[in-house]
């Protein structure tokens, strides 16, 4: 078992966490794990495209006792990512841990959706991670360790009661993204790992999803997205941290190429 006993989980390690924001109060799964990360005694470079939006994830984690550095960067901008990537190296001498959680949904079909949304969501939900990856890979390949943990969704390997043709692509795109990379980096002592999540109660889903699908009416969408999940309940971001926090952590140690689906049993129905 790995020794825990000075100051957590992952006591000494840097992890740059992107979509460290949030679009209201509560747990989204980038601030969650920001402060779960923090609790477990890693170094956290929180990373967001407005500044606005992290001053809550901020205070969280400063109040879990944590280290945190924002730095605002558009993941989708390869040379904006590079100086991200630089950036916390220069701040704290290294990148132990890489964690993906920039993504968001656009409804549409094959037909309907226009080749902008496609475009747009290829970039948001999948090339973000591709760049991420990129910069920070040749850091951790020259440590000899690292961990990176990509965020996917349930919407990438089932249907999920919405035509949002592009984010479902993306999303299952994610997974075999990081299976070839994990294979690929494994002898280098690199783990690549990808959590699942499937319907979380998340601000998002006041915010933007009762909009796309429920016309505005948030406890219609409540009850819809409970409907599917055999727990009865639904989860929240901290449950895809805690996840995220299992493959980035020393007790994953032999786990890569593989992903945790948090989505309450939902995944396991045949209907």
């Amino acid at each position: 078992m790995p020794d825990t006993s000075q100051g957590g989980r992952l006591a000494g390690k840097v992890a740059i966490i992107t979509g460290a924001g949030c679009v209201g109060p509560g747990w989204g799964n980038g601030r969650a794990a920001c402060v779960r990360f923090a609790q477990e005694g890693a170094k956290v470079f929180a990373v967001d495209l407005r500044a606005e939006t992290m001053a809550e994830t901020l205070e969280r984690t400063r109040a879990a006792g944590g280290e945190v550095e924002p730095h605002l960067c558009d993941v989708t901008d390869a040379a904006a990512v590079a100086a991200m990537v630089a950036a916390c190296v220069a701040r704290f001498g290294r990148v132990d841990i890489l964690v993906n959680n920039v993504g968001g949904s656009a409804k549409g079909g094959a037909v309907d959706l226009s080749e902008a949304d496609w475009d747009r969501q290829m970039d948001f939900n999948l090339k973000s991670v591709f760049l991420t990856c990129k910069s920070v890979l040749p850091q951790m390949v020259a440590q000899g360790a690292g961990a990176i943990v990509n965020t996917s969704s349930t919407s990438g390997t089932r249907w999920t009661g919405a035509a949002q043709v592009a984010y479902a692509s993306s999303k299952a795109a994610i997974l075999q993204f990081s299976k070839v990379t994990a294979v690929e980096f494994a002898p280098r002592g690199i783990r690549v790992n990808t959590v699942v999540p499937g319907q979380l109660h998340t601000p998002m889903v006041e915010t933007r999803l009762a909009g796309q699908r429920a016309g505005g009416d948030v406890e219609a969408l409540l009850a819809t997205r409970v409907a599917r999940i055999p727990m009865g309940w639904m989860g929240d971001g901290r449950d895809t941290a805690n996840a995220a926090l299992f493959l980035a952590s020393d007790e994953a140690r032999f786990v890569t190429g593989t992903e945790i689906v948090v989505d309450g049993g939902m995944s396991a129905r045949c209907d």
